[in-house]
């Protein structure tokens, strides 16, 4: 039925016309303004605030909009294409943090807030205080991303639990749309626990029917809601029908809760209006029909039947072509599942064999993975609906209420409009609270929980709460009854209009008038006309429709019992219609007309008490109307209601008061006034409470060993302290204290201590006779304080000051909780928080090291260095009393014999004991006897003197006296003696000491000092060369290159091997059919029947040892290189049998240690050809650099070309041990034949020719490879220093001698001095020894390094220490020699100084390798994947051992092989003593990589203890690696097969394919009978004829003529 409707007008259409009323609030509606866009609004449904989720802000408002807390989500630093955290991100910038997503999780007290920043990540904060951020975590991967960074894309969530294994877990099902840096997945289940191998946030569900990247780009999913109903979820969106059309059509999708598979997930195709006119959904509401709507649904034939008590989907949607248009479409929830069942049933295997029947779809709701799921239904199968309101432009928003059966709809448009519309007949109204008009009314139309109606607007940036109905603007019922509004009706007997909740007669027939035909009531009359005050009897009252209002009121006197005593009579006033009620007689009430015409001379006045109302009647006339009324009397009301805020409150007042809790009206009220449901037949006095409910808790915060009281506030907390059962705090038992029990209230417990198997926080239950329970949804923490610091420091004994500890959760336990000494001594404590302790003042001395707090029976001990310190000398002004504490003063002296000075005052003694002595404090400032330095400038120092006014005892003899001075100077005398001797002892160690200490600064500063030097001039030069090295210019290798060099250059034939040659010998009359076996023998590789069982015949021979095994696997990668996804299998099936070799016979963690089997090397080769393209865009440039920087620190020192040792270097034992004087020379380059510019080369006076020529071709070709370089054997170096010419060369005719050794030239030798410019021609010997230039002949004579140099008795810097000549061996003592390897080890120091200027780039290096936020290689990440999964189908593999596979398979096996062989990767030379220092940071790349922890000692190898600092660093790198790896978002095998074959096609016609097919028939050949003979015993080989096969194969390449 359409029903076209024009706002503020009323038109009739059939028999049904809907209702627009223009409802204005009587005063401002409440608003709240947000300073950012608002994107989503929740509301807890327990406590009734409301949450925002605005652009950057999330708002706590109360229910009534009033601001309770606001939490900032941004703006953040982030990038579009930045996978957090955003730390390891670049070019990132501030943007804006949208709210995608908003969910209430009521069961731990928690909000779930998802954003658009950092890939949708989610983080929870707390419902009570949003700006309590529970749980945020950026670091979990991709598995926890769960909205979307896209503002066009719509997320839609709803609440849900899951269960596995016994386990029940909180969890949100999320619908998202497609965003094009989003995961694919269309709906994700969400896990809010950590859970074994799950996190919080991590999708617990894979579904490909759902998550399939070419589905969701496809049809482009804009989900608007989504609801839970009767164990199902539902989603509601639009998308397209296809790709190939772009209309949007409306769906919903269902989802059985409890499908761990997403087996049950089918969508159903929605359509509203004719011809589906309104295509695209705007938003919904799920509610019950009511009694009116559900008749008329169900009359109408179009829904089915429909109850009232059952739900209906009510959809606003939009037509694609008008933006100006809208309707609303019902959709009963019965309907919708029962035409999904009929789209599933129709889907039936095409075997004839099976049929699907319905009842199997009962059996089987949740789906199975037999049952079929059509995920895009067929238009054909679409739930059509009727559009029920239109044309009121275009709605953006509904909600819907029923009201006395009636159904109210609520529909928000685009310019600010919300419609009103009764659907169970047809009226509507034009309803527009605020001033909202021209902006978008938004999707999040609810009510609140006191059916207020809540309208958000976004554009506005406000929220506004207006109530759904203004009925008291209505004075007359007239104009009330013709709103025909459900909401207003006219209250009879009070005379207004009003809501059927709000009139208090309302069931009473005629008692709420709402009428469709707007007809009200009039009393014509009633019967009888007249009554005695005195009699009792009910009045006939006469009713007809009339259009006024009316009120009456009957009352009589009666006295019971008669006579009555003057001071019992009762007033009693009888009203049937018009009850006025005592409890709830209005404050400022003056006048009651009660029996009006015969009371006309009573006064009655009203005064209210907290719980009592009296009411005073007065007759201020003469004459007695009835002789037991006094003039003055008092009646007393008493209020229910007041105080009585629960059940439980209700129940414990008074009995004679007769008050109850009525559970309809959800009061305390008078017995008479409980009205009980039709429904319910209890009577009020046995009404059961409800569960209590716990509103607070105090403190929030206690001790982890318990021990302290906590109140616990609330409701219905029973009503006697015996109704109690039981208290548990965070799962432990709670001891109630009775004592303490406050009815219904409050209730006081102690709490037991924390258990550490549970969580230190959770919630607070109280359970209460009748088994009710009421859970907290505050959280109660169980935590003990920390102390950091207490000042002041120090203070004086006396007490008195004032103690600020500070430091982490102090506000544990209330202020009564907390107690605190210092040394045992009693602090008052003055504030919590910030808590403040004052020392009070007492008599006991007390020197003090530690502070003590204690929580009861808790104890927490933090040291500091000192809080008090034995004050000899303070000022005493105002001071109390002085105390001093010794011994013997009683002996010595009495109180009055006893003199005290404070400085040069006196002070009195007050108390002496034999311990202790107590001094007033002195009355005038006191100053210093003596100051024997005028100079000093620092405050006087008071001294304290004590001495006894006694004379001295001369009664002793002088025999005695003698004796005790002798003694005492003897004792004296002995005790300086022994003094003088410490002290020297003490002085000549502090000397040493200091020397010592003095050495290792001096060192210490010199290393420091060169390594900044030798820094500073490396990062100079070093930019020089970066300028020049831009990515074309670094020289990588290509992909040919890289991996012959990989796969073969460690052969035993080098570069030299075959397959680096391509060369095979084979006549040119075979070529032909050579080729075409070699063809079929390739086509034989590619069963991986044949394949397998060759590469087992081969492992199970003896003879095929390891690097047999290695150089095969090389062969089979480069003939399998075409079908690389074939390759990944084989290498798949070869390691999970080695795996389950390890795991159940051997030590699993040995496994991929070494290459021990094919499959090993296989893995290698595999990560070398998956990873160039990394190397080439990502890791190539800083391992680069690395080289560059290495081979450069070590050039600027002497190198040793005989031993191979440096003076820079990393390489202890490449440490050259001598310390060898030298300087930097410019030579200036003039290359012969390439033109006149001159090249300026730094170069070393000791450097030897050949060194000389390195350097010089490394810097004249630095912008060619090194292939393409002359090499220095081809090349003559000239030097003239005048007109003549002089070839330079290692060795010749003038080369120095020393004994037997004979010195190799260097520049020195040729006194090539540092101030000499020297012009150098470099001279290709590759054609002819004799030159041509400018008509001159240059004769060169024959090279004679070469030959002389196969002298061993030659050196260059240091002669080896084994050579050393006899006569100075013999004549060196063992000290000298013991001296000279002391003076050998001090020059350990440079590795330092070389490892500090390298390290930047060794972090550079580790960084590109070990860097998860950055671009990962897809083989990485699939590979470990792989690993992981197989190790959970292991029992004894753990977590070491899984890090240890990925160690062997990827940093072992790949990265340090590249770092030890830069040349494998880039055209450059790599040298002996540069290839020393790059295996130092390959094992410390390898150290880094192992779960061990390295012991170091004295004792341990230097390279070892170069790195020992940074290996801690660099171990946290790989754990944060793999643990970055394995949250990413999976790589499929589909993903993973694309990339492999794109590979295979870029590169395989490059490689020695048949080169490789060749070598590989050799082994064939080799082990035929063995092949042969597993092939027969296979049936599998057998039934592919593979025997026949290679047979043929075998017969074509060895030229066999065989019986075949």
């Amino acid at each position: 039925m359409l029903l076209r409707v024009r706002k503020l007008e009323t038109t009739r259409k059939h028999r049904h016309t809907f209702a627009v009323w223009a409802i204005a609030a009587s005063k401002p509606p409440a608003e709240f303004t947000s300073e950012t866009p608002i994107n989503n609004v929740v509301q807890d449904p327990q406590t009734g605030r409301i949450y925002l989720g605005a652009v950057n802000t999330i708002f706590q408002l109360g229910p009534s909009l009033n601001l309770e807390a606001r939490a900032e989500t941004g703006p953040k630093e982030d990038a579009q294409t930045c996978t957090p955290p955003a730390s390891a991100c670049q070019d990132t910038k501030l943007m804006p943090n949208l709210n995608k997503l908003l969910l209430v999780h009521p069961s731990n007290g928690s909000l779930i807030v998802c954003g658009s920043r950092y890939r949708g990540i989610c983080s929870l904060l707390n419902l009570t205080n949003v700006e309590q951020q529970l749980y945020y975590s950026d670091t979990k991967g991709e598995r926890t991303y769960v909205a979307s960074i896209e503002e066009s894309v719509n997320v839609v969530g709803v609440m849900s639990t899951y269960s596995k294994d016994g386990h029940t877990f909180n969890v949100f099902v999320v619908g998202k749309g497609y965003g094009t840096l989003d995961s694919a997945k269309l709906i994700s289940t969400r896990i809010l626990q950590d859970f074994r191998e799950w996190v919080v946030f991590e999708s617990i569900i894979e579904a490909s029917t759902v998550q399939t990247t070419p589905f969701v780009p496809k049809y482009l999913h804009d989900f608007r809601h989504a609801f839970k109903e009767d164990s199902f979820i539902y989603f509601l969106f639009s998308r397209t029908l296809d790709g190939t059309d772009n209309k949007n059509l409306t769906f919903i999708s269902r989802l059985c809760e409890d499908d761990h598979h997403y087996y049950s997930h089918t969508e159903l195709q929605l359509t509203c209006g004719t011809d589906d006119q309104y295509n695209k959904v705007q938003a919904a509401y799920v509610a019950s029909p009511g009694k009116e709507l559900a008749r008329y649904m169900t009359e109408s034939g179009s829904y089915g039947k429909v109850d009232p008590w059952s739900k209906v989907l009510f959809t606003v949607a939009s037509p694609d072509d008008d933006v100006t248009d809208g309707a609303l479409c019902m959709y009963p929830l019965n309907s919708i599942n029962e035409h999904l069942v009929n789209i599933i049933t129709p889907y039936r295997p095409i075997s004839c064999a099976f049929v699907l029947q319905k009842d199997t779809l009962e059996l089987f709701k949740c789906g199975a993975d037999f049952l079929p799921s059509p995920l895009a239904s067929k238009p054909k199968y679409a739930l059509k609906a009727e559009a029920v309101v239109s044309k009121l432009g275009l709605l953006t928003a509904v909600a819907v209420a029923v009201e006395n059966d009636h159904t109210i709809a609520f529909l928000g448009n685009s310019e600010g409009e919300v419609f009103k519309v009764k659907l169970s007949s047809v009226h509507t109204l034009n309803y527009t609270p605020g001033d909202t008009m021209g902006e978008r009314v938004n999707k999040n139309l609810f009510f609140d929980l006191i059916i207020c109606l809540v309208i958000y607007h976004v554009v506005m940036l406000q929220i506004t709460k207006v109530p759904v109905q203004t009925c008291l603007e209505k004075k007359d019922c007239q104009s009330c009854v013709e709103l025909k509004d459900p909401y207003c009706g006219w209250c009879v007997l009070e005379g207004r209009c009003t809501r059927r909740s709000e009139c208090r007669r309302a069931e009473e027939k005629n008692g709420w008038l709402w009428s469709p035909r707007q007809q009200c009531l009039k009393i014509v009359s009633f019967y009888p006309p007249n009554l005695s005050c005195k009699k009792t009897q009910k009045v006939q009252p006469c009713f007809a429709l009339h259009s006024f209002s009316f009120t009456f009121s009957l009352c009589s006197v009666q006295s019971s019992p008669p006579p009555p005593p003057p001071l019992s009579s009762i007033l009693q006033c009888i009203t049937p219609l018009a009850y006025i009620n005592p409890g709830v007689l209005p404050f400022n009430f003056v006048h009651i007309d009660i029996c009006a015409p015969f009371f006309k001379n009573i006064y009655i006045t009203h005064t209210h008490t907290h719980t009592h109302s009296v009411l005073t009647v007065k007759h201020f006339s003469n004459v007695i109307v009835f002789p037991f009324l006094t003039t003055s009397f008092t009646v007393t009301l008493y209020n229910c209601s007041v105080g009585r805020q629960d059940c439980s409150l209700c129940k414990n007042a008074d009995s004679k008061y007769r008050c109850v809790w009525c559970a309809k009206q959800r009061a305390c009220v008078y017995e008479k006034l409980c009205v009980p449901d039709q429904q319910s037949s209890v009577d009020p006095h046995n009404t059961e409470c409800p569960d209590p409910e716990i509103t607070d808790i105090i403190p929030l915060f206690g001790p982890l060993q318990g021990g302290i009281s906590i109140t616990i506030r609330g409701s219905n907390l029973g009503i006697h302290k015996d109704d109690i059962v039981s208290i548990t705090v965070v799962g432990e038992p709670c001891i109630h204290q009775k004592e303490k029990y406050s009815v219904s209230t409050s209730v006081v417990c102690e709490i037991g201590p924390y258990d550490p198997q549970r969580t230190h926080w959770g919630a607070v239950e109280v359970k209460v006779k009748g088994e009710k329970r009421g859970t907290s949804s505050l959280h109660f923490t169980y935590r003990d304080p920390i102390l950091e610091a207490v000042k002041p420091a120090r203070g004086p004994k006396a007490g008195g000051t004032l103690i600020t500890i500070s430091g982490k959760f102090l506000d544990t336990g209330s202020k009564d909780d907390v107690q605190v000494t210092v040394g045992g001594v009693d602090c008052f404590v003055a504030a919590q928080h910030l808590i403040n302790y004052r020392n009070e003042n007492t008599r006991s001395s007390y020197s003090t090291t530690h502070l003590v707090i204690h929580l009861h029976n808790v104890v927490h001990v933090v040291f500091f260095p000192s809080l008090m310190h034995n004050v000899n000398h303070i000022n005493l002004i105002n001071t109390v009393n002085v105390f001093l504490q010794g011994r013997g003063f009683s002996k010595a002296m009495t109180a009055k014999e006893a003199q005290a000075f404070v400085g040069d005052v006196p002070c009195l003694v007050n108390t002496l004991q034999d311990d202790k002595l107590f001094l007033d404090p002195p009355s005038t400032p006191p100053r210093a006897r003596s100051r024997r330095h005028r100079r000093d400038t620092r405050p006087e120092l008071l001294d304290l003197l004590v001495r006894s006014n006694k004379p001295t005892q001369t009664q002793t003899t002088q025999k005695h006296r003698f004796t005790y001075i002798h003694i005492y100077t003897y004792i004296i005398k002995l005790i300086l003696f022994v003094w003088h001797l410490l002290r020297r002892k003490s002085q000549q160690a502090e000397r040493e000491y200091e020397k010592v200490k003095h050495q290792l600064e001096n060192l210490e500063e010199s290393v420091r000092d060169r390594c900044k030097k030798e820094f500073t001039d490396l990062m100079i030069e070093m930019e020089d060369h970066t300028n020049d090295l831009s990515e074309g210019r670094i020289p990588f290798l290509d992909y040919k290159n890289y991996t012959d060099r990989v796969f073969f250059l460690p052969s035993k034939d080098g570069a030299n091997d075959v397959m680096i040659t391509g060369k095979l010998d084979i006549p040119e009359a075979r070529r032909a059919t050579v080729t075409q076996a070699l063809n079929q023998f390739s086509n034989l590789l590619n069963s991986k029947t044949f394949l397998i069982n060759f590469i087992r015949t081969l492992e199970r021979s003896h003879d095929f040892n390891a690097r047999a095994k290695v150089y095969f696997a090389s062969l089979l990668t480069v003939a399998l290189h075409g079908k690389l996804e074939y390759y990944t299998d084989i290498m798949r099936t070869l390691l999970l049998e080695l795996m389950e070799e390890y795991v159940n016979s051997k030590n699993p963690k040995l496994m991929l240690r070494r290459s021990e089997t094919v499959v090993e090397r296989m893995l290698c080769n595999w990560m070398s050809i998956c990873l160039y393209q990394f190397l080439k865009d990502s890791a190539g440039e800083p391992l680069y650099k690395l080289f560059r920087a290495i081979k450069h620190q070590i050039e600027k020192g002497p190198v040793d070309a005989r031993v191979k040792k440096a003076k820079y270097t990393l390489n202890d034992t490449g440490l050259l041990g001598d310390d060898v004087e030298y300087s930097v020379l410019t030579l200036q380059v003039l290359v012969h034949g390439e033109g006149p510019d001159v090249t300026p080369v730094k170069v070393l006076n000791c450097d030897t020719i050949s060194q000389v020529k390195e350097k010089i071709i490394e810097q004249v070709y630095r912008n060619l490879p090194y292939s393409l370089r002359p090499k220095v054997d081809s090349v003559t170096l000239e030097w003239r220093p005048g007109s003549t010419g002089q070839i330079l060369s290692d060795l010749d005719l003038t080369s120095q001698k020393e004994g037997r050794w004979k010195r190799i030239n260097t520049l020195a030798h040729y006194n090539v001095s540092t101030d000499t410019i020297c012009t150098v021609y470099i001279l290709s010997l590759l054609i002819l020894h004799i030159i041509t230039t400018n008509a001159k002949y240059y004769v060169f004579p024959p090279v004679l390094g070469n030959a002389l140099l196969e002298d061993d008795k030659v050196f260059h810097l240091v002669r080896p220490a084994e050579e050393l000549d006899e006569i100075k061996s013999k004549r060196g003592s063992i000290k000298d020699k013991s001296m000279t390897k002391a003076i050998t080890e001090i020059y350990l120091t440079r590795l330092l100084s070389v490892k500090g200027t390298l390290q930047q780039f060794v972090d550079d290096f580790f960084r590109s390798v070990l860097c998860s936020g950055a671009v990962v290689p897809p083989a990485v990440k699939y590979f470990f994947d792989f690993l992981d999964e197989q190790a959970l189908k292991h029992n004894n593999v753990d977590e070491e051992t899984i890090h240890i596979w990925k160690t062997n398979s990827l940093p072992l096996r790949f990265w340090v092989n590249i770092l030890k062989n830069p040349h494998f990767i880039f055209d450059v030379h790599v040298s002996e003593v540069v290839d020393a220092s790059l295996s130092v940071i390959a094992q410390t790349f390898m150290d880094a990589c192992t779960k061990s922890e390295h012991k170091l000692s004295r004792d341990s190898p230097s390279n070892k203890l170069l790195y020992a600092k940074e290996i801690s660093t660099y171990k946290k790198m790989v754990d944060d690696y793999y643990k970055g790896i394995r949250q990413m978002v999976p790589v499929s095998d589909q993903d993973m097969n694309t990339h492999l074959a794109e590979v295979s096609r870029s590169h395989t016609d490059k490689l020695n394919t048949q080169v490789a097919l060749h070598q590989l028939y050799q082994y064939a050949s080799k082990y035929y009978d063995g092949i042969i003979a597993s092939l027969d015993e296979d049936p599998a080989a057998q039934s592919k004829q593979l025997t026949l096969r290679l047979q043929q194969i075998a017969a074509a390449l060895e030229n066999k003529v065989t019986d075949l």
